[in-house]
């Protein structure tokens, strides 16, 4: 596989991790005013609908707990067997996962890896860290698994200052948040592939090749879905435009950025922002990121099909 090359993957973080990254409690089941399983319910087929309008492949990170769901499971099989790919998001999405033990970090990789495995028929080879937070003892667990690469660096100052900040706001309002600030050293990071040495932000011998979340060259700008939903249709192609000189286009978004506020989730939009934007306009956006990419000559594979490709890590 020669050529420049683009992938979008999609982290299916389901309703509650957004609840508790706000510092929110979660509805009650009972009262059906929250979609609560909107990402799996409503997001998938919208996902396998904007996949097969555009003839993409698309890569699927799956928390392992959520997979005990009959529906759900069913849901990421189809699209399994649709000829997408499914990756390890962990088994239960703890934002601090690479500061647990080590015994407590290699239990999730491995939990997550398992569940997947028999929900599609298909171990999962590549893995994404809940939060982009990733650390040593983490790859050291990657390394044991025989995974052939990560997605989860995300070497983006903006990013990192935006998240310090939404933290801090919700700090001073009294509600606290479940996830975590990464180290500032991951600022240090190439913004390329690498294989990971130790530290995992500098080059080293890994086995496996680490994906970095798609930033633009010079200012390190974030390429991800939020990004592109907030800047629009005309934001997306100069995001596009501005890496075309990559090899590898990793565009990185959630299910989130499929569903609207009308799906059963008025009481997230205050708080999560692309909610506040119809998701006609996110959709449009994110097709013309995609058109803007493949008009630049790049073809768009998934991540682990990426990962054998010659030439990709310097």
């Amino acid at each position: 596989m020669r050529g420049r090359l683009a992938a979008v993957s999609i982290d299916l973080d389901e309703v509650p991790n957004y609840f508790a990254i706000h510092g929110l409690a979660v509805p009650e089941r009972s009262g059906a005013a929250v979609a609560l399983n909107a990402v799996y319910d409503t997001a998938l087929p919208r996902i396998a609908d904007f996949a097969a309008s555009h003839g993409i492949p698309v890569t699927l990170f799956a928390i392992g707990r959520d997979l005990a769901r009959p529906e759900s499971a069913a849901a990421l099989r189809a699209l399994s067997d649709a000829g997408h790919a499914v990756e390890n998001h962990s088994y239960g999405h703890r934002y601090d996962l690479s500061r647990l033990p080590r015994a407590a970090i290699a239990r999730e990789v491995l939990l997550g890896a398992e569940a997947i495995a028999e929900a599609v028929g298909r171990r999962p080879t590549g893995f994404r860290a809940p939060g982009y937070t990733v650390s040593d003892a983490l790859f050291d667990a990657l390394d044991a698994v025989g995974v052939a690469f990560d997605s989860s660096v995300f070497p983006c100052p903006p990013y990192y200052a935006a998240k310090a900040l939404a933290m801090g706001v919700q700090r001073v309002k009294g509600r606290g948040s479940s996830a975590i600030l990464d180290t500032p050293r991951v600022l240090a990071a190439p913004r390329r592939p690498y294989r990971p040495g130790r530290p995992w932000y500098q080059r080293g011998g890994r086995r496996f090749i680490e994906l970095p979340i798609q930033v633009t060259p010079g200012l390190r700008l974030p390429v991800i879905g939020t990004s592109v939903a907030l800047t629009g249709a005309a934001g997306a192609r100069l995001l596009a435009r501005a890496c075309a000189g990559e090899a590898l286009v990793n565009l990185e978004l959630h299910g989130m950025d499929f569903l609207d506020r009308s799906d059963g989730l008025e009481a997230l939009a205050p708080y999560q922002p692309e909610l506040r934007v119809p998701l006609g306009r996110r959709l449009e956006a994110l097709v013309a990121f995609v058109v803007e990419v493949s008009r630049g000559g790049a073809s768009f594979v998934r991540l682990d099909e990426a990962t054998g490709a010659p030439g990709l890590v310097d």
